[in-house]
C-alpha cells in the first residue's frame, strides 16, 4: 500500500577511486535527506546513520569495500534504488 512503512536492504560495493571520502559522503547525505525513510549504513559490524557525513567517513569504506545499506520507511525501496545508482555512478566522480 502507498505510504506504508517497509524495510529494505542492499549490499553495495564502493567502486570510486577514493572510496567514501568527504565529498562522496556529502553527496550520499544530500541524497538520503530527500527521502522520508531512515537510512542506516553498516560495514564490518559498525552502523551509522545515513545522514551523518562524519559517520559515513568513519566507516573507512575504500575502493572495493562492501557496505550494507538499510532503509526503513514509506519510501525505503525508492531510497535504496537512488543510493545504489549514486554508488554505481561512483558518486559522480567518473573514476
Amino acid at each position: 500500500m502507498p505510504g506504508q512503512a517497509t524495510t529494505a536492504s542492499r549490499t553495495l560495493e564502493i567502486t570510486n577511486k577514493r572510496g567514501l571520502h568527504a565529498r562522496a559522503s556529502s553527496k550520499f547525505v544530500k541524497l538520503v535527506e530527500r527521502f522520508r525513510s531512515t537510512v542506516t549504513v553498516a560495514r564490518d559490524g559498525v552502523s551509522v546513520h545515513g545522514t551523518s557525513i562524519m559517520g559515513l567517513m568513519l566507516l573507512a569504506a575504500g575502493p572495493g569495500c562492501r557496505i550494507e545499506v538499510m532503509a526503513d520507511g514509506p519510501d525505503a525501496e525508492e531510497a535504496l534504488e537512488a543510493i545504489a545508482a549514486l554508488v554505481a555512478d561512483r558518486f559522480g566522480e567518473g573514476e
